[in-house]
């Protein structure tokens, strides 16, 4: 296919450094492939992956995850998998649960990433709840290691670092909030040098009203002010990341996830310095990104 690429400016702290989105070849069906090159870094960032649209999007990201899931096995005969929750991930799930994508699941350990203080897996909006239905009650995994909202939040925060240090990831599989956040690291309160595993954090308001807005509480009275995440460090640390962000309200976060400054004001910015990410998008999730040639 032939070369274009996009470059831009972005500052970090007090340094600036030259970004591009470098486009290269990618599998069949993808419309636009490109790895976020950083000029001076020595590196690269994290692939992006622009599909015909949500359906597709789920399908390869869920294709992705399952060579992942089963290298992992082959090699060490487990694989420690974390999944994000939200509607926007339900495609992706339903995709990589199916048969057909051909996941060894009785040989993968499933670990979420976040969760809400105070509630329990009886409240819909819990995502223990939603991990149990949408994918261990489904596709039967060997163990699945969930964050009790009910729990100490503090201890519940230590035991879960402990867990994640036992089992160190092969696979993270996470989303882009609308306000930029990776997990439950909003604006704020992300550290891309966070000393914790897991913490205890406050939810910002542009969080809770895409809790809202997603239904999951009928009014902004009734999200849980305390939640509990893993840190961006955490998450990234897993072996490979895939960020699964289909849908226009993401259009803006991503813009700034991709084009933006490295800064925790868009804690997604930090996919600029993830070689080992992909970033699967809609045309949708796309549309502020500027593609030519």
């Amino acid at each position: 296919m032939p070369g274009r690429r996009l470059t831009r400016r972005h500052s970090r702290s007090t340094h600036s450094s030259a970004h591009r989105l470098e486009r290269e070849a990618g599998p069949a069906g993808v419309l636009y492939s490109a790895t976020v090159v950083t000029a001076g870094s020595g590196g690269n960032g994290a692939d992006v992956r622009i599909l015909p649209g949500p359906a597709t999007l789920a399908a390869e990201a869920a294709r992705q995850a399952a060579l992942v899931i089963r290298d992992a096995v082959s090699r060490n005969g487990v694989a420690h998998a974390m999944f994000a929750t939200g509607n926007s991930q339900l495609a992706f799930v339903d995709a990589l649960v199916d048969p057909s994508a051909g996941v060894p699941w009785g040989d993968v350990v499933v670990f979420h990433m976040d969760e809400y203080v105070g509630l329990g897996p009886e409240h819909p909006a819990s995502f223990q709840r939603w991990i149990a239905e949408r994918i261990t009650a489904r596709a039967h995994p060997s163990a699945a290691h969930y964050l009790d909202g009910r729990a100490d939040p503090e201890q519940e925060c230590d035991r879960y670092a402990g867990l994640l240090a036992l089992h160190p990831l092969d696979l993270c599989c996470l989303g882009i909030g609308e306000n930029g956040h990776l997990a439950f690291n909003d604006p704020g309160v992300a550290d891309f040098d966070d000393a914790l595993d897991v913490k205890v954090i406050e939810l910002d308001p542009a969080c809770r009203a895409q809790q809202v807005g997603e239904g999951h509480f009928a009014t902004d009275a009734e999200v849980p002010k305390l939640a509990m995440t893993v840190t961006v460090p955490a998450l990234l640390r897993a072996a490979r990341v895939l960020a699964i962000v289909p849908e226009g309200r993401k259009a803006e976060p991503v813009r700034a996830a991709l084009l933006g400054p490295i800064e925790t004001s868009c804690p997604a910015s930090i996919l600029q310095r993830t070689p080992h990410a992909t970033v699967f998008l809609d045309p949708d999730s796309a549309t502020l990104l500027p593609r030519s040639g």
